[in-house]
C-alpha cells in the first residue's frame, strides 16, 4: 500500500533534518580536528556517517512504500564553538531536537493510523535513547577531566578507537 500523504510529508522532513544533522557533526569534527582533538573528530565523523545512514534508511523507507523523496536544501550549521564541552553541551541539544522530530513523525503515522510506519520508526525512538546517553556520558566526562591536560588527552584515545558500524544494519539497543 502507497505511503500516506502526511506520513510522506513528515518522513520527507526527517530525512532532511537527518542529512542537516550530518552536515552538523562534520562540521564538529572539522573543528576538533583543528583544535588537535583527532579522536573527537574522529568520534564526530562517526556520528557523520550516523546520521547519513538514518537519513538513507528514512529515504529507502519511503521509496518502498511507494512514496516521493523531496530532498531540499541542507542549511548552513555552525562551524565553531566556545569550547569542547560547549561543543558536546550543544550535540546534546540537538540530539532532544532530534527526538521531538521523531516522536512527532509516530505521532503523525499513529493518528493515520499507518501501523508499519509506527513500527519502523519505533526503531529511531529506541536509537534516540542510546544517543542522547552516549552524549552524556561524553559530557559528564569532560566536565570530570576539564577540557586540558591529560585526561582529556586521554578520552581523545579512547573517542579515536570508535569506528562506524552501520546501526541501521542491526537491531537498536
Amino acid at each position: 500500500m502507497k505511503i500516506n500523504t502526511k506520513v510522506e510529508e513528515v518522513l520527507n522532513k526527517q530525512i532532511n533534518a537527518e542529512f542537516w544533522s550530518a552536515y552538523l557533526y562534520l562540521s564538529m569534527s572539522a573543528w576538533c580536528q583543528q583544535q588537535g582533538l583527532k579522536g573527537f573528530a574522529n568520534w564526530m565523523r562517526v556520528q557523520f556517517q550516523e546520521e547519513t545512514a538514518h537519513a538513507l534508511k528514512f529515504n529507502d523507507y519511503v521509496l518502498t512504500r511507494s512514496g516521493n523523496v523531496a530532498l531540499e536544501p541542507i542549511a548552513k550549521v555552525d562551524h565553531s564553538w566556545n569550547s569542547l564541552l560547549h561543543m558536546f553541551e550543544e550535540t546534546y541539544k540537538h540530539e532532544c531536537v532530534v527526538t521531538e522530530k521523531i516522536n512527532h513523525c509516530y505521532e503523525v503515522a499513529n493518528a493515520e493510523k499507518d501501523h508499519a510506519t509506527v513500527s519502523m520508526l519505533q526503531w529511531f525512538i529506541d536509537e534516540q535513547t542510546e544517543e542522547e546517553s552516549n552524549v552524556l556520558d561524553i559530557i559528564d566526562q569532560i566536565k570530570l577531566l576539564g577540557e586540558k591536560g591529560e585526561g582529556i588527552y586521554h578520552l581523545d584515545k579512547q573517542l579515536a578507537t570508535r569506528v562506524f558500524v552501520d546501526p541501521t544494519q542491526t537491531p537498536a539497543p
